[in-house]
């Protein structure tokens, strides 16, 4: 295993990112909501890995040279590159885990800001109904041994008739059902590793809100109602300054025209087109590619210590 080929295996789990977020933004607009969230935030996660586990094999090579008995100062000699580029390596995994932890510990603090600011909400069921001049709902996730509840300002309950908060409800019911801030956190996390997949976040919001929007047209059985319910509600929640808030998922996020003009239109299908079949493939090989090229790195890293240590000593 040649350094040059350490170099591209390397070169390769970092790049590829951008291949695998490229390619999920193509397989999910090709695919329903669902399957489109579990597109993106797997190539997300599998692609936050491929770096990580290629950052990892450049930041361990001291620690393979100590356990071949070489001391950094012969490996130093024979490899000059090889110190520095692991200090890199090991400066940018500890700055990638900071910002991760500070990113989780954010979501955990808005959980419990938003939990604690609805104590005194009027509880129906799962529904809070909060005071305040805002039109606003939003999908509360558990906390603790808390279920979910669904959030809504007696403003926005104002803005919508009887039928139009069955679909209000039933769309944040659908993101707590679904689980869907766990989506949301995850890809929020895994944009922290890598620059790329900082572009998902916003694609992931979109197709869960389509996701919740589908599941409260078919509980209330009419499409057209949800689409003027959801209209009206998201730009109330709009004209409030709601933007996408992570784990609080709120019916204004995401383009409502686009999400309007979906729900107008027939029920969402998976394509056969091959067009979405080259999407599925693109995004296949993307991901593929992060993990087998960050799986080498490791194995590559280590021959080429192996092949140093033989140089070194001279056999």
């Amino acid at each position: 295993m040649t350094l040059v080929l350490v170099l591209v295996l390397v070169l390769a789990a970092l790049v590829f990112p951008w291949a695998a977020a490229a390619a999920a933004r193509r397989m999910a607009s090709a695919l329903p909501p669902r399957e489109a969230c579990a597109a993106i935030t797997g190539a997300a996660v599998l692609a936050a890995a491929g770096t990580g586990a290629a950052l990892v094999g450049l930041a361990h090579v001291p620690f393979l040279a100590l356990f071949e008995g070489l001391s950094l100062a012969r490996v130093a000699a024979a490899w000059p590159a090889a110190l520095p580029v692991a200090g890199v390596a090991a400066a940018v995994l500890a700055a990638q885990l900071v910002l991760v932890a500070r990113r989780w510990s954010g979501h955990r603090s808005l959980l419990a800001r938003t939990w604690a600011d609805t104590a005194d909400a009027e509880a129906e069921g799962d529904l809070l109904v909060v005071t305040g001049e805002n039109p606003d709902a939003f999908a509360l996730p558990g906390r603790g041994l808390r279920a979910g509840r669904v959030v809504v300002t007696r403003a926005m309950l104002q803005v919508l008739n009887a039928r139009e908060r069955r679909v209000l409800v039933a769309h944040e019911r659908a993101h707590l059902a679904g689980r869907h801030h766990l989506l949301s956190v995850t890809v929020h996390l895994a944009a922290a590793v890598h620059p790329a997949l900082r572009v998902l976040g916003p694609v992931l919001d979109f197709h869960l809100e389509r996701w919740a929007d589908e599941s409260a047209a078919e509980a209330v059985g009419d499409r057209r109602l949800a689409a003027t319910a959801l209209a009206r509600a998201a730009l109330a929640g709009a004209s409030a300054g709601r933007a996408a808030r992570g784990p609080l998922l709120s019916v204004s996020t995401g383009p409502v025209p686009q999400r309007v003009q979906a729900l107008l239109g027939p029920l969402p299908t998976r394509p056969a087109a091959p067009s979405a079949q080259a999407a599925v493939a693109g995004l296949g090989l993307a991901v593929l590619a992060c993990t087998v090229s960050a799986a080498a790195v490791a194995y590559g890293l280590h021959e080429y210590v192996e092949l140093a240590s033989r140089a070194i000593r001279g056999h």
